[in-house]
């Protein structure tokens, strides 16, 4: 019986010299082609996308107290008021998130419009249309003056 290992060396040897044989009928691959047959398997398509949507990060929301909610109420019912003025106010708020529980805190600053009374949105120029249970905090010039009216 012969050795493979013999046999194998004398082919190579054979070969060896000869040129690299060149297809007339079909193009060479491209690089990137030839590198995608190598690349690793997905089994489970679309696991990856799932394990980073598991991985991120959602805020939970904040419970607000009486008092912190009694404040938005008298902020919101002065806000309304001076809505002709077009005052400028900076909203926090919690955007809830599409895909999951939880969501994420916001905050935009611009001019009061007006509040749609219809869909219950407050609404800013250049900026979100925001439903009240949403706002965390809202500040603005407005309160400090109407603050200080009410000491005087």
């Amino acid at each position: 019986m012969k050795d493979p290992a013999v046999d194998s060396r004398i082919l190579y040897a054979d070969i060896l010299d000869c040129p690299h044989p060149v297809s007339r009928s079909h193009r060479p691959m491209s690089r990137l082609n030839r590198a995608a047959q190598f690349s690793p398997f997905a089994a489970l398509t679309g696991y990856d996308d799932l394990i980073r949507e598991s991985a991120r990060y959602t805020a939970d929301r904040e419970d607000a107290d009486e008092d912190r909610k009694n404040d938005l109420d008298h902020k919101l019912f002065l806000l309304l008021a001076a809505a002709g003025t077009r005052p400028e106010v900076t909203v926090t708020w919690f955007k809830p998130d599409e895909k999951k529980e939880g969501g994420e805190v916001r905050t935009f600053s611009g001019r009061f419009l007006g509040y749609k009374d219809h869909d219950r949105l407050l609404l800013f120029e250049g900026g979100p249309a925001l439903s009240p249970e949403d706002i965390l905090a809202m500040e603005s010039p407005l309160f400090d003056r109407a603050f200080l009216g009410s000491i005087f």
